[in-house]
């Protein structure tokens, strides 16, 4: 089994931390969250102090990784990126001058996160997707507002809500169902993963806010035909390498490409397996290597706990092994704000949902009962035990 160092940034690095454990790797990550198992999973870990209040900035998060590449007893393997980078280009194409990069570059990402350009190309493709439009239209109703290279959902608000921002572009809602697809691109195609169905949250003032998903999941044939079609012909055009996501909208039978993920996703929890083959498999395809993906063996969900009746202080948890991302004790989450993430692993989808939506009102009983402090008022940040004060959990995870 490999021991080589290898460097992941991300808002939160649990997830990749967890999967390059589980392969045999050492972890060095930079997150903002300090998540108490992100730390246990880390060879070494640095935060990234301010980044979820301000997003991932190039000095703090160099200086991050070169406090991890200093703690390496050899070179590491390269640099993974997680969530958060999607609309800095700059930093991304700033990283790769001073690390290996693993997975997409700069101009890969920008090209995926281009409103404008990604949807001429699905137009080319000839796959549906929402009518887009970097201009709002006159009457807004009936339109979403999007932050360019957003991520989790909580970007997303109502059109006639959202701020004119040059960094945002308004899409035309549809009523569908959520459902994303996780590949490993090649650079000629994709091989898929599985199919999650997801949901959001839509409670606060963050209507759209990433719920959770369950997999893998059975559809029409003629909808996943569209599905893994769409993924193929995307990860072609766009030469993605290394584990993407493509997230959907099933509207009857007709599949709406809605967002391009050229990272990995947060379905890695749904669909990794105990030896951390997404991890190899995402190394491999980028190294250019034949790739092995994992077998399903029933099914996963995967779920956010939002701190939906109130604030509230986590204080010390005996933490169930079916949670995941958890917070340092005294840590305060203000109302609405992610807690924890919930696990479920089941025979069929059904179960493994139901599983985890009782898991969540467990958890969520359990630490609205023992918060010694619940907070009586929002607070506008979420606020560490460490001296860094790192603002609101607003990221996607």
């Amino acid at each position: 089994m490999t021991r080589e160092p290898v460097l992941i940034a991300a808002l939160s690095g649990r997830g990749l931390a967890a999967s390059a454990r589980r392969a045999g790797y050492l972890p060095l990550v930079a997150d903002a969250f300090a998540d108490t198992d992100t730390r246990d999973h880390a060879a070494h870990f640095v935060c990234i102090a301010d980044a979820v209040r301000i997003g991932l900035r190039a000095k703090p998060v160099f200086g991050a990784l070169r406090a991890l590449e200093a703690t390496a007893e050899r070179r590491p393997l390269g640099l993974i990126l997680g969530s958060g980078f999607e609309d800095r280009p700059k930093l991304i194409a700033a990283l790769s001058r001073r690390f290996a990069l693993i997975g997409n570059d700069a101009a890969t990402v920008a090209r995926c996160k281009d409103p404008v350009a990604l949807g001429a190309l699905l137009d080319t493709l000839q796959i549906a997707h929402p009518e887009t439009r970097i201009t709002p239209p006159t009457d807004v109703d009936g339109w979403l507002s999007k932050r360019t290279g957003g991520s989790g959902g909580t970007h997303i608000v109502p059109a006639a809500n959202a701020e004119r921002s040059a960094k945002r572009y308004v899409q035309r809602m549809l009523d569908g169902e959520p459902v994303s697809v996780l590949a490993v691109a090649t650079r000629r195609g994709a091989q898929i993963v599985g199919i999650s169905r997801q949901w959001t949250v839509g409670s606060g003032p963050r209507p759209y806010r990433y719920g959770g998903a369950v997999g893998p999941v059975s559809l029409t044939p003629a909808v996943d035909t569209d599905l893994r079609s769409a993924a193929e012909k995307i990860s072609a055009a766009l030469a993605l390498v290394g584990l993407v996501a493509f997230d959907f909208l099933l509207v009857g039978e007709t599949s709406f490409l809605v967002d391009v993920n050229p990272r990995p996703s947060a379905t890695l929890d749904v669909f990794d397996d105990a030896g951390g083959s997404l991890f190899h498999a995402h190394l491999d395809t980028c190294a250019g290597r034949t790739l092995r993906l994992p077998v399903a063996e029933g099914a996963r969900a995967a779920a956010i706990l939002y701190a939906e009746r109130g604030p509230l202080r986590v204080g010390e948890v005996a933490w169930p092994e079916w949670a995941a991302d958890r917070p340092a004790p005294d840590t305060r989450v203000p109302r609405y704000r992610p807690v924890a993430t919930v696990f479920a692993h089941e025979g069929t989808p059904e179960a493994a949902l139901h599983s985890v939506r009782q898991r969540l009102d467990e958890l969520g009983e359990m630490l609205y009962a023992q918060a010694p402090n619940r907070e009586l008022t929002n607070n506008a940040e979420v606020q560490r035990s460490s001296p860094e004060r790192l603002g609101t959990r607003s990221q996607a995870r």
